[in-house]
């Protein structure tokens, strides 16, 4: 795959786009940590983690008309641009003096209005560019750049929001989408027209999910378990900063270390080829679910909470490629983007909302129990995913 000149030049763009993701990962909530008052401060960092991605719903039923007939780099592309719009002025009104917290997740917000179509956009062009034996690997390869950016992403940003500033890590972020526009403007992606992004529009695609009942079944284990991991994005800083009161690079390691065991899990996806994928995804989703479950218990040290979370990247990295594959070899080919627009909007959903009730759970809960408590519902998940598996297979 390496020898196909665009899709090499592709995915060193996503490559630096997600570092700048990475960055973010840390940047959004230790802005939001800074600017708000202690006592509410759970509550504005669950609203700036979900406002940064959960706006793409919004803009992916709202401007689908407009936007489903362009062609897939095209969507990328106008991604790319809003952006880098709207992230690139946080650090211009940070260093002016004039962002405040209501700006700030407005912001964000704005940023994530098409993430939507850009998400749809990046696999179907992968759609595009390999036949069907080999994107399991194409899917495996952009998997595992994105988790290789959450070793660095965070390492990078952990370090900047302690001795530089956290809207700057922002500012990167926005250069890092205005380099990957560039890069999809330069290369010569396929121009067949035999794929088009949402060939029958956001409902057409859902309607699609909904006439197979296997891919039902699938998106429905993935929004789960994406919104059971929500809560962790808004307790994990909050934790560091008010359990153990340490620095942001504390926050760093414990998501660079989680990128390195994604990484690991995700080279091991050839491993699990030709294992059956249902069980395999059900494995990963109370594997997570197992490794949250330390942090609960204030005894626990440090050290400890560290590896597990390491140990759940690497238990959670095979998730993603494996169940890309898996639609894209049980969706019709004539239907394939449709459904996998339907399923990226649908999806965006499932973190936001578990990140924005993570901040309430805080708030009552704690930060230590918050995490304890995402875990214990994966757990139940996987549970109530593998007694429907066992039925529907008695039953056939």
């Amino acid at each position: 795959m390496l020898g196909n000149r665009p899709f090499r030049r592709l995915i060193l763009g996503l490559a630096v786009s997600y570092v700048g993701d990475g960055m973010s990962f840390v940047a959004v909530a230790w802005l939001a940590i800074q600017l708000a008052p202690e006592a509410t401060a759970g509550l504005w960092v669950g609203g700036a983690v979900a406002a940064y991605t959960l706006p793409g719903v919004v803009g992916a039923l709202a401007f689908g008309r407009r936007l489903r007939r362009l062609r897939a780099e095209r969507l990328m592309t106008a991604d790319c641009v809003v952006r880098a719009v709207f992230l690139g002025a946080v650090p211009l009104l940070w260093l002016a003096g004039a962002l405040t917290l209501p700006l700030y997740v407005a912001l964000l917000a704005l940023s994530s209005l098409l993430h939507a179509w850009g998400v749809a956009g990046q696999y179907t062009v992968l759609a595009e560019l390999l036949p069907q034996e080999r994107r399991l690997a194409g899917n495996a390869v952009v998997g595992s750049l994105n988790f290789a950016a959450v070793i660095a992403g965070p390492a990078i940003a952990g370090v900047l929001v302690t001795y530089v500033s956290a809207a700057l890590v922002l500012g990167v972020d926005a250069l890092t989408y205005v380099f990957l526009a560039i890069l999809v403007a330069l290369s010569r992606l396929p121009r067949s027209g035999q794929v088009f992004v949402v060939e029958e529009g956001a409902g057409g695609g859902f309607a699609l999910l909904r006439s197979h009942p296997e891919l039902l079944g699938l998106l429905a284990l993935t929004w789960f378990f994406n919104f059971s991991y929500g809560p962790v994005e808004v307790a994990l800083p909050l934790h560091v900063t008010y359990d153990l009161h340490a620095p942001g690079t504390l926050l760093g390691l414990y998501w660079t270390l989680f990128g390195v065991g994604a990484v690991l899990g995700g080279l091991a996806v050839g491993a699990l080829q030709r294992s059956p994928l249902w069980p395999v995804l059900i494995a990963i989703v109370i594997g997570w679910g197992l490794t949250l479950l330390p942090f609960g218990w204030d005894s626990v040290p440090t050290t400890v909470t560290v590896a597990c979370f390491a140990l759940g990247g690497a238990i959670y990295g095979p998730f993603v490629a494996l169940s890309m594959t898996l639609m894209q070899a049980k969706s019709p080919p004539q239907h394939l983007a449709a459904m996998l627009a339907a399923r990226s909007a649908a999806l965006l959903t499932a973190s936001p909302i578990g990140t924005a009730l993570g901040g309430p759970l805080s708030t009552a809960l704690g930060p230590r129990l918050t995490i304890s408590v995402s875990g214990v519902a994966t757990l139940l998940l996987g549970i109530v995913a593998s007694v429907l598996l066992l039925a529907r297979r008695r039953s056939q």
